[in-house]
């Protein structure tokens, strides 16, 4: 084996001097390293030129713009071949690869690729490729070192909330930018936070009801229910993102009619649970429903109390079985034949109202059904300033650019009104208004 080794050396270093000496015969100056043919250009090798060091020129004449310093043997031509000016010729003796080879050689550095890396920029903070950040309502994505973001109307709304505090509403009631709305679409907070159908023809055939008590001349300027009836009226209860203030203000408002009317005798506050996973109608539960469907189920079936029926952390996981049921003693009143859901409540008393009744839009009957007999129930439209209210008497506010129709939409809502204030305020549309 290595006698054959041998032999092969010995046979590639006889024909490399071979070479040398037929190109040395031909009169050609001797330059440094020599090539054999089998390393030409068209077999795809590119070699580092070899330098003659400005002696070829000298000893053998050049044409003018020769450069002894870039020279290699051009085989098929038998010649050298150079890398200069004087290549431009149209007919040249240069090396094929002339072109791409010597002009790549002789071009400026390399551009510099861009500073930025690829990616986007967003508060000074830089992100790859694909990364996709949150604001607000709307999901931004890093595409093309472009941010993309989607369109969706938010229901937080800064510019409208500083030109409700700022402007001339200012004095009429306070907007407040509220932490769990953010990154909410408007349809989110139409869809999860309001929750009341639009008045039936049933509720609205029915007759008003109107009180005689007090005389206007002696409505109060300020009325509080809570002042009047302290421990008998009951604070709000988070709705969170169940659509069902059908359900809450009927059950706080059933629950301090009850407290009122019995003298402080029956204070429990009412579960709106046990009317969004027990009054089966349609089934809307959090899904909005209706409040004359709440006030018959309140009347017929009753309800029981919120501490013995609490609210449901996650109401999507429960399927709104309802866990309360009742039976009728044969005399109207009913009995539960269940336990509480809420095992530490041992209570679980049936309540139940007479039928309900109508009052006046008109807003002086509605202060003096306040005053006298406790809170009512309100169904208004809700437009997107009122989920920034924060305090005063509320008034839609139009954003003084002119709003998108996106942004003029509206849904009905469900309310307690606890009070009430007389205005008497120049170019204000109306003295009197409910809280």
């Amino acid at each position: 084996m290595w006698t054959g080794y041998k032999i092969l050396i010995f046979f590639y270093l006889t024909t490399d001097i071979c070479a040398e000496t037929y190109y040395s015969s031909q009169g050609e100056a001797e330059p440094g390293p020599r090539f054999t043919r089998n390393h030409t250009i068209f077999e795809g090798t590119r070699h580092k030129r070899a330098t003659y060091q400005g002696e070829y020129c000298r000893r053998f004449g050049c044409c003018e713009a020769r450069d002894d310093a870039c020279v290699t043997e051009f085989y098929e031509a038998n010649a050298l071949c150079y890398c200069d000016s004087f290549c431009e010729r149209d007919t040249s003796d240069c090396c094929p690869d002339y072109k791409s080879f010597c002009h790549e050689e002789k071009e400026g550095p390399p551009l510099q690729q861009p500073s930025d890396p690829e990616g986007c920029s967003r508060d000074s903070q830089h992100y790859e490729e694909g990364s996709v950040v949150k604001e607000n309502c709307n999901s931004c994505t890093c595409s093309g070192q472009q941010w993309k973001c989607s369109q969706h109307v938010c229901l937080v709304h800064p510019e409208l909330i500083d030109h409700i505090n700022k402007g001339d509403y200012g004095g009429r009631w306070k907007a407040q930018n509220y932490s769990q709305f953010w990154g909410m679409t408007l349809e989110e907070g139409f869809k999860f936070r309001l929750g009341t159908l639009p008045p039936s023809p049933m509720l609205l055939s029915m007759n008003e009801m109107t009180a005689s008590f007090p005389p206007r001349a002696d409505l109060p300027e300020i009325f509080i229910a809570s002042y009047k009836w302290p421990g008998w009226t009951h604070g709000p209860l988070d709705q969170k993102n169940c659509a069902a203030s059908w359900a809450f203000s009927t059950a706080s408002v059933a629950a301090d009619r009850i407290a009122i009317q019995s003298k402080g005798r029956y204070t429990a506050n009412l579960s709106p649970q046990n009317l969004i996973s027990c009054c089966a109608k349609n089934r809307h539960g959090c899904n909005s429903g209706s409040v004359d469907r709440a006030w018959w189920f309140l009347r017929k079936r009753g309800l029981v109390s919120h501490a013995c029926y609490p609210l449901f952390k996650d109401q999507n996981t429960t399927n709104n079985v309802c866990a309360m049921a009742s039976r009728s003693d044969g005399r109207g009143k009913r009995h539960a034949t269940k336990p509480c859901p809420n095992s530490f409540e041992k209570s679980n008393r049936i309540y139940q109202c007479s039928p309900p009744y109508r009052v006046s839009s008109n807003e002086t009957e509605i202060m003096r059904e306040i005053i006298q007999n406790g809170p009512v129930q309100a169904i208004m439209q809700v437009h997107e300033d009122f989920f920034y209210y924060k305090s005063g008497i509320y008034r839609h506010v139009v954003s003084t650019n002119e709003e998108p129709e996106k942004y003029k939409k509206l849904r009905t809502h469900a309310v307690k009104l606890t009070g009430c204030k007389v205005l008497d305020v120049e170019n204000f549309p109306q003295n009197r208004n409910i809280r």
